[in-house]
């Protein structure tokens, strides 16, 4: 019986029968692979609901002529790359070679996935028997329909994918969903140009739609841009944009975006990145006299400020920049850092600073904290804002999912969106501090601080963390006696020491 695609647990069903593919793959060749048969999977349903509209209609021809498929942003399928060849040849030995000749036929007639799609499933490595049983799963799950479409069951079992591969230590190129999620709500990319030069997967692009569709907007009024590192992982990136529809720039082939700029001279409303962390020996002596130091040149111990300056000099005079950075970045005292951290505070672009919970990656445990850049505080279209950072410490927000793994829910990330919005007067809430979670500092005040960015120095505790003075008279005297106590044993095992030591000839 076929699945029905908005069942609940469809994902755990295609991943588990997809682990069956593992075999001897490394990571990221398996992580592809299974990718690739989902958006094989998806293409082919999207086609084959168009194609079976073109045949009901008053011009059946029209279903073998490419236009017609242009038209409606649908990839355009050869008859041999097809899901049905697929499924047929699935209990037969050439299942492998089958896949392949329809991902090569894909991007010969597609020049937007060009290069892109794997084409290693003919590999001795994948077990054809068990390649054959994960198709036919997937031939019972319509996830490229109408109504999919309208569940995001693609986007679902994608993302959930995803979030398995990460979880599987896998996970450099996913930024986590409640991060991506709380940087889009705060900048608020509904129309413009929008860029990552760290691309991903193209998460930040994804949940950027997911915002304009859920406020009524278009995706067709955001220009997608970005640039990736990583062969595999651009070629992944790719692949999730186009089955999702968005148009995109990535650069003709992937790149090292601070030594070679992919889109040198283009200016963007948005940006978004989760730029790799601490990165060291980056190159920076090859870039020395680059123009994009404009606050200061970034050295090569760690290219957390090269990736700050590289993102604000492509940004429009009106633009705005969500960055994901490790929060060291926020206290460095490092000669050059710090210098730069000083310029770009007294050039007032660094609009606010959120302090993020523990354990919201899967790969890595290192606290993060997200930067927002405003390169117009003083727009007219919001409250002048030069010469202020607000500072917001959600390190208590979220719920952990598991044992190792923090999310935040819809509150969260609207609690700290509407504080922002508050701050910057693009709502009709009006902005207050709220001790132990939100401060709108001076600059003055900054500086006293040695441009430190910790948020926890500004927001102070929270007015119930606040104590009396007999609360902490009471405090001060239970932490006097235990701090006695500690004294008391530290003498006695002192003595026991001095004791052996005479016992052996030693000491006094």
């Amino acid at each position: 019986m076929p699945v029905k695609s908005n069942e609940l647990g469809i994902e755990d069903k295609l991943w588990s029968a997809a682990e069956k593919l593992r075999g001897s793959m490394d990571a990221s060749t398996y992580r592809n692979v299974v990718l690739g048969l989902i958006f094989l999977k998806y293409v082919s349903d999207t086609f084959e609901e168009l194609h079976a509209e073109l045949l009901a209609s008053n011009y059946p021809e029209e279903a073998e002529e490419r236009d017609s498929y242009d038209a409606k942003n649908v990839f355009w399928l050869p008859s041999e790359a097809r899901w049905s060849v697929i499924a047929a040849a699935a209990k037969t030995p050439e299942v492998g070679t089958t896949i392949d000749k329809a991902m090569a036929a894909i991007e010969r007639e597609n020049a937007s996935v060009k290069g892109v799609l794997p084409k290693n499933y003919a590999s001795p490595d994948l077990a054809k028997e068990n390649l054959g049983e994960v198709i036919d799963l997937f031939s019972d799950v319509q996830v490229g329909n109408e109504e999919s479409r309208k569940n995001d069951v693609l986007g679902r079992v994608y993302e959930f994918f995803l979030r398995k591969f990460a979880t599987n230590g896998d996970g450099e190129f996913y930024t986590p969903r409640s991060i991506v999620r709380t940087l889009v709500d705060m900048i608020e990319p509904f129309k413009g140009s929008i860029y990552d030069p760290c691309c991903g997967s193209g998460g930040m692009f994804v949940q950027s739609e997911e915002f304009v569709r859920e406020h009524q907007g278009t995706i067709l009024d955001l220009s997608v841009y970005g640039q990736e590192w990583n062969p595999t992982t651009w070629r992944l990136a790719k692949m999730n944009l186009a089955i999702h529809g968005i148009d995109n720039n990535l650069g003709p082939r992937n790149g090292n975006t601070l030594l070679n700029d992919l889109h040198k001279g283009e200016r963007f409303d948005f940006a978004l990145a989760n730029p790799p962390f601490n990165v060291k020996d980056w190159g920076a002596e090859k870039v020395i006299d680059d123009s994009r130091w404009h606050w200061g040149t970034p050295y090569d111990g760690n290219a957390n400020y090269a990736w700050i300056e590289h993102i604000l000099s492509k940004l429009t005079p009106d633009g705005k920049a969500g960055i994901v950075l490790a929060n060291g970045s926020l206290s460095t005292l490092t000669s050059d850092e710090k210098a730069i951290r000083q310029s770009l505070l007294e050039d007032h672009k660094v609009d606010a600073i959120v302090a993020m919970p523990s354990q919201m990656f899967y790969s890595v445990s290192i606290p993060v904290s997200l930067w927002i850049f405003d390169m117009n505080q003083a727009s007219p279209n919001e409250r002048d804002r030069q010469g202020e950072t607000l500072f917001i410490d959600a390190r208590e927000l979220g719920s952990m999912t598991d044992r190792t793994h923090r999310e935040f829910t819809r509150a969260d990330i609207n609690e700290i969106a509407d504080t922002y919005h508050a701050y910057t007067g693009t709502s009709k809430k009006a902005y207050r501090d709220v001790p132990g979670f939100c401060k709108a500092e001076k600059l003055e005040n900054i500086k006293a601080n040695d441009y430190v960015l910790t948020p926890g120095r500004y927001v102070g505790l929270a007015a119930e963390k606040q104590m009396s003075e007999e609360e902490f008279d009471a405090e001060m005297t239970k932490l006097s006696g235990e701090l006695k106590k500690q004294f008391d044993k530290s003498d006695k095992l002192q003595n026991k020491i001095l004791n052996v030591l005479r016992g052996i000839g030693y000491g006094d």
